[in-house]
């Protein structure tokens, strides 16, 4: 998400930390996810953190999840974290472009700061389980809102909005999308839902300054994106796999 930083503003850079995710692989800070054959085992540590007021915001544990489908595990993390901001509240430190080891360093608690929807985002689908790369390279998922795009279209999993698609939730809705030499995209967001009838879906975003500066916040009907640019319209959705 692009918006204009207030003058307390840390210098973002993008790591060249490269992070595989798949389910069974890897160890992370917020817990392990092994997905096996016709079982799903779930253990997530929800009470030993390192970032900033991340006490205030434990993911859901085991009991909680360990009975949900892979969207309501993504939701369910997504929401766990609304009204989480960062850390000093003027800046972009955050725990979960730290979970990456991406963006600069400097930040209070071992967190680091980069503009973080799409780190957000990652995260959730990261600790739901999804099977991805957080990295730089083709096809991978890193802090840039484009990237989801990216993945998407590289999987089979990108979805216009003029396309008539009805979104799930757990998909990340896309905004404020440019193509071109140079692919960008202003925001993206957890979707929980997509009512019929509704221009927009129902989302978690991450990153947000509706209800102030760098936040994890709700948004219903959200066709645009509060981001501080002209064109911020809603360009479709990536599904997980």
């Amino acid at each position: 998400m692009t918006k204009t930083l207030p003058s307390s503003s840390s210098g973002l850079r993008r790591s060249s930390a490269v992070r595989s995710y798949r389910p069974g692989g890897s160890l992370r800070r917020f817990g392990l996810i092994i997905l096996g054959a016709g079982a799903v085992a779930i253990t997530l540590v929800t009470t030993v953190h390192a970032f900033g007021n991340t006490d205030s915001f434990p993911v859901p544990n085991e009991a909680a999840l360990a009975s949900l489908s892979l969207p309501q595990r993504i939701v369910a993390l997504a929401q766990s974290q609304v009204g989480y901001s960062t850390e000093p509240s003027t800046s972009y430190c955050n725990k979960f472009s730290a979970q990456w080891d991406a963006g600069t360093a400097g930040c209070p608690s071992g967190e680091t700061a980069e503009e973080w929807c799409a780190d957000f985002a990652a995260w959730a689908w990261q600790e739901a389980g999804v099977d991805f790369t957080y990295g730089y390279g083709p096809e991978e998922i890193n802090g840039a809102a484009v990237s989801f795009y990216e993945w998407g279209v590289a999987h089979g999993e990108w979805h216009p909005a003029t396309s008539g698609f009805v979104a799930a939730p757990g998909d990340v809705a896309v905004y404020g999308l440019l193509l071109g030499a140079d692919p960008s995209a202003v925001h993206v967001a957890i979707v929980t839902d997509d009512p019929p009838g509704q221009p927009g879906p129902d989302v978690v975003n991450g990153d947000g300054d509706r209800t102030g500066f760098s936040v994890v916040e709700t948004g219903s009907d959200q066709i645009l994106a509060d981001a501080g640019h002209d064109d911020s319209t809603l360009a479709g959705y990536v599904s997980p796999p």
